[in-house]
């Protein structure tokens, strides 16, 4: 049908321009981020193009959403005021007439944006997690500086290292001196060597030394010699290696019952949910009158916008408290913008049918 050929066919337009757009700002926020952790030693400056892309992975579905919607209002608001409408109406089009090819130009996106929010921005995430604790690991080998008194984060423990061999993993005679609230302990040896552990952790092993411990305000004192002695330099935590429900996979997350797990679920069904309903909610929306200001109708879409995007944050900040369970939310903020067609639909078919009788 040459009605929907057309309006698909702007629809692509429109839409190609606006995420191009958006990709861009994007793409360029992202980048003067991580080059700002690349000048403060953060990220590898050879890894800022990876992460970029795993960065871009994970923002696409919400940018293809947002695209939509837009592509969408500015097309009919653009037909409004071309009257464009008008011609269609008066070849006896209704307003709902919109609907289906909004649905099949909305359809291969919201697929799309399914696909992206289930499987590859959780990889992404993961990726991304996987990645820079690879840069860190790497990093790592070389933070003890030989000849410093290097302090924990704590600042219950002091770490000396005479030498750092060539390889930076390796070094030699090491005095380390941590304090609890019921002992003291030094511990010194003639060599060791930094690992990472396989939960993300960061030691330094002591080899063949020996660890003396006594409690403040005694004059006692404990020595063991060992053979091998294992010093937490950083956990995982510190370092920013910890996977969180949102770099998990979706199998993972239905398996997980757990309120943090169930919200970020929340999240990732909301997105192509919430682009389907955004996409039929902006044709009511797009109505301008060519006589009155253009602007009313956008600032509404707007608040529609971000309405239900706040709706659907609260939503999962609910459910991780467990205000209400995931069903609830799920069923309640959905349903809630799709009672709001009807409203919408109604009200612009009734407004319009006024009008021309007013004539």
């Amino acid at each position: 049908m040459i009605f929907q050929r057309a309006v698909r066919r702007e629809f692509a337009q429109t839409a190609a321009g606006i995420f191009t757009a958006l990709f861009a700002i994007m793409l360029t926020t992202q980048l003067i981020r991580l080059l700002n952790e690349a000048v403060q030693g953060k990220v590898e400056a050879e890894a800022v193009a990876a992460l970029l892309g795993f960065a871009a992975l994970n923002y696409l579905p919400h940018l293809l959403s947002l695209s939509l919607f837009v592509a969408i209002l500015l097309s009919l608001s653009r037909a409004y005021r071309d009257s464009e409408m008008v011609v269609w109406f008066s070849c006896g089009l209704p307003l709902t007439a919109w609907i289906r090819p909004v649905v099949g130009f909305a359809a291969p996106l919201v697929a799309t944006i399914a696909a992206l929010a289930f499987f590859l921005s959780p990889w992404a995430a993961s990726e991304s997690i996987e990645f820079r604790n690879k840069l860190s690991t790497r990093r790592d080998a070389g933070q003890v500086a030989p000849g410093t008194f290097q302090e924990s984060s704590t600042g219950n423990r002091v770490v000396f290292v005479e030498e750092v061999a060539d390889d930076t993993s390796h070094v030699r005679n090491v005095f380390v001196s941590d304090t609890r609230p019921d002992h003291l302990g030094i511990t010194t040896a003639g060599k060791g060597y930094q690992e990472i552990a396989a939960n993300g952790d960061r030691f330094i092993v002591l080899q063949e030394g020996r660890r003396y411990e006594f409690a403040p305000g005694s004059a006692e004192i404990s020595q063991i010699e060992f053979a091998r002695y294992a010093v937490r330099l950083e956990t995982k935590e510190a370092r920013g290696v910890v996977q969180t429900p949102r770099s998990m996979g979706t199998v993972e997350l239905v398996a997980n019952d757990s309120r943090q797990h169930r919200s970020e679920l929340l999240g990732r069904l909301s997105l192509p949910i919430s682009a389907l309903i955004l996409a039929l909610l902006s044709i009511p929306l797009s109505f301008v009158n060519p006589r009155a200001g253009r602007s009313a109708n956008m600032l509404l879409a707007i608040l529609a916008y971000l309405f239900y995007n706040n709706l659907v944050t609260i939503g999962q900040e609910w459910v991780a408290r467990g205000k209400f369970s995931f069903a609830v939310a799920l069923l309640g903020i959905h349903l809630l913008m799709l009672c709001l067609l009807p409203v919408l639909f109604y009200r612009r078919i009734a407004v319009s049918s006024f009008l021309r009788l007013a004539r």
